[in-house]
């Protein structure tokens, strides 16, 4: 499915909407990860670069509004740092071809500690051992706009 344009580093760089229902037994807590395995090209790809991090959200909230940011994130959730350095969502901006990004989306057995504004790896290694669950939505994404040398 294709990413809008919006959603994008060519749009307005803002968070989609995301819905989820049906969490696991024993859920505690939800972690998001937003992340790019194709960097920096699909043909010959190096790294998984993260565009988002989010942990803790409440198990009561069902969704991320439109242009989330963290003032209206719901109560409790806080933001890693993606790979841009910075702790809102970064969108999709790829230097080459049609990369494929992934919404992961984590329910937890617990409350993270504060974790201090985590990378992607560090959330992940302070998740292990307490996945519950865990869902995904996948998103593609290639550049309209290609300079010309």
């Amino acid at each position: 499915m294709p990413i809008p344009i919006a959603y994008t580093g060519e749009g307005d760089d803002k968070a989609p909407p995301l819905h989820w229902e049906n969490l696991p037994a024993g859920a505690r807590s939800l972690a998001l990860i937003v992340e790019d395995p194709d960097a920096p090209d699909p043909a010959n790809p190096q790294r998984t670069f993260c565009h988002w991090v989010l942990y803790n959200l409440p198990v009561n909230a069902q969704s991320i509004p439109d242009g989330a940011t963290l003032d209206v994130l719901p109560e409790g959730a806080k933001l890693g740092r993606n790979d841009f350095n910075r702790q809102d969502y970064g969108g999709p901006m790829p230097p080459v071809g049609n990369h494929r990004y992934y919404f992961r989306l984590y329910a937890l057995d617990t409350v993270l500690p504060d974790l201090k504004q985590p990378t992607r790896t560090q959330l992940l290694k302070a998740m292990e051992g307490h996945i519950v669950g865990e869902t995904q939505l996948m998103g593609t994404y290639e550049k309209t706009h290609h300079r010309k040398h």
